[in-house]
């Protein structure tokens, strides 16, 4: 009797345990549940950390473009298109070129006379497909047959910002594509070099060429600066007074187009005689240039294009510029045409040191300033193009001119 007793209180006890065990399984089930559905309910409270998470997940990359708008792109882009002016310059500066999947009709333009010198360097770009026309106007159909994964637009210079973040917005809308747009900015003050730095940051950071467009920046300070030691402590009295004619701007010009702040006067610290005028580019009256009779005159090459030798053939002809003391004591010279298809900056710095030669040969007496521009155009699009370009215009470029 006893040992059935002892049998049937083990039977009672075990049960109890196993009745303890299946509510404490139990409490833990319901606890886990209860932190699963907080786990899947917390995104909802904190999206924005959620969708960076996501980001980083799908590797991709949200940045600011050059007029506030931020765009998110894969983190590895290797397929774009450039639309605008200038676009596919930069791309070409930041040795990226190779990322290019379509061009504009520029690119693809067979130009008798080409003044860009990255398109010597690269002559292959041609070749790609058609994505629109030139100066950013894009065809939507055409950029989608490259499948490019990334679109980056250039704006010029005096373009309504406004209107440019408004264009990307549609293009992007059309193309279901990120559109990364931004100024091009320029070299004549502090605001468009602040723009143009912004920008070449902006692609860089969108081709994964950062490293790159930090050199790019760097080199452009240093040769700025490089120009502005040589000829800074001359004084005020002994600045040569100067003057550019036949300065290219959407084609070819004569004598009286000019560039109030041309750049490389401003770097080797000469007189230009236009500069006040408030503008970027002007055409100015023959008189004023009488009147103002610089000592140097340069004569942008790219005015051989107008035939009858352009401004060269009016200061040989116009009997109203013969005297001229320029003229009479040959002091006329030729600098390569920087403006086509926007700023080749890459020809602003090496017409500078040509300048500088000649006005001031003692301070670059250690300058050639041919070898100095295949350094440059080196440096900025891969080759030394330098009797390339000069070539076409019978390489009347870094010459005298004689009259």
């Amino acid at each position: 009797m006893k040992l059935c007793y002892s049998n049937k209180l083990n039977k009672i006890i075990l049960m109890g345990i196993l009745i303890a065990a299946l509510v404490v399984t139990s409490g833990c089930t319901d606890k886990s549940a209860s932190n699963k559905n907080q786990e899947v309910s917390a995104p909802a409270e904190a999206s924005g950390a959620v969708d960076a998470d996501k980001a980083a997940e799908s590797g991709e990359l949200t940045l600011m473009d050059g007029f506030g708008r931020e765009v998110t792109i894969p983190e590895n882009v290797e397929r774009v298109v450039c639309s605008g002016a200038g676009c596919l310059r930069y791309l070409v500066y930041l040795q990226a070129q190779d990322h290019i999947v379509g061009v504009d009709s520029m690119e693809k333009k067979e130009n008798e006379i080409d003044g860009r010198p990255y398109v010597h360097a690269n002559p292959q770009l041609k070749d790609y497909p058609l994505i629109g026309e030139a100066r950013g106007e894009d065809d939507p159909e055409k950029i989608l047959e490259v499948n490019p994964q990334v679109i980056l637009k250039s704006s010029m210079i005096g373009q309504a910002s406004s209107s440019t973040a408004t264009d990307a917005d549609a293009l992007q809308e059309k193309t279901v594509i990120p559109v990364i747009s931004f100024p091009y900015g320029s070299l004549n003050n502090e605001e468009q070099k602040a723009e143009m730095y912004s920008s070449i940051r902006i692609m860089g950071e969108a081709v994964g060429k950062q490293e790159r467009a930090e050199e790019v920046i760097s080199y452009i300070e240093t040769t700025m600066q490089d120009l502005e030691n040589r000829t800074a402590d001359i004084p005020e009295s002994e600045r040569k007074t100067v003057y550019v004619g036949g300065v290219s701007m959407a084609g070819a010009h004569g004598i009286i187009s000019t560039e109030p702040a041309y750049a490389p006067f401003l770097w080797v610290n000469a007189k230009n005689v236009a500069a006040g005028m408030g503008t970027e580019h002007a055409d100015i009256a023959k008189e004023a240039l009488v009147d103002w009779d610089p000592e140097y005159i340069f004569i942008d090459v790219g005015t051989l294009q107008l035939g009858n030798e352009g401004a060269i053939g009016e200061l040989k002809n116009d009997t109203s510029l013969a005297g001229l003391s320029a003229v009479k004591n040959g002091r006329v010279y030729g600098v390569i045409p920087y403006n086509f298809y926007s700023t080749n900056y890459e020809s602003v710095l090496a017409n500078a040191y040509f300048v500088g030669k000649v006005l001031y040969p003692d301070r670059f007496e250690d300058i050639d300033p041919e070898t100095k521009a295949d350094e440059i155009y080196t440096f900025f699009v891969g080759k030394p193009v330098f009797s390339d370009l000069n070539g076409q215009y019978n390489n009347m470029g870094f010459k005298k001119i004689p009259l």
